[in-house]
């Protein structure tokens, strides 16, 4: 499997994730790009990696399913030696960055042994305001339809993806 420097220090963490689905197609989304570090912070009651549906999205990636660690707080799922970026779709929120943008900032930090947390919120009400704050980065995906945000499991491939084509791009030099 391709292996970047931003693979080894980048971890996927999702804030009180709801369906066990998106648990399951996010830990795929980031294993086909070469990532493996998922975080679960209070997941619902249903969005577990032992759910039956997450597995079943998991295709290929229940070891990334399964070696997921869960936290009580995103201030401990990020720690305090990382770049944060927090995915949001919310309007009117200035200093926010492109995922191409944002993954090029990341891959930057990680050349310089930095570490990284890419965040996102929860599939009906995203990250909040507390959540929002720890982050050094804020990430909108543009989208051209008037729809309000992805579905959670298409926001983290969309970073995922982008992290990886930076990552291949500062490999070309």
């Amino acid at each position: 499997m391709l292996s970047l420097p931003i693979h080894a220090c980048t971890r996927t963490v999702l804030v009180h994730p709801h369906y066990p689905e998106n648990v399951g197609a996010a830990a795929r989304a980031i294993k086909t790009m070469g990532f493996a570090e998922l975080v679960l912070v209070k997941p619902g009651r249903l969005a577990v990696p032992e759910h039956e549906m997450a597995r079943k999205m998991a295709v290929k990636s229940l070891d990334v399913l399964e070696a997921a660690v869960r936290h009580a707080t995103l201030r401990d799922a990020v720690g305090s030696d990382r770049l944060v970026l927090a995915a949001t779709s919310r309007r009117g929120v200035s200093g926010v960055h492109s995922p191409r943008v944002a993954a090029v900032r990341a891959v930057e930090h990680a050349a310089r042994g930095g570490r990284v947390a890419v965040v996102f919120g929860n599939e009906k009400t995203g990250l909040d305001q507390t959540d929002l704050q720890l982050a050094d980065v804020l990430v909108r995906i543009p989208m051209a339809a008037d729809q309000p945000s992805l579905n959670l499991a298409q926001a983290v491939q969309v970073l995922a993806y982008e992290l990886l084509v930076a990552g291949l791009a500062a490999r070309a030099g």
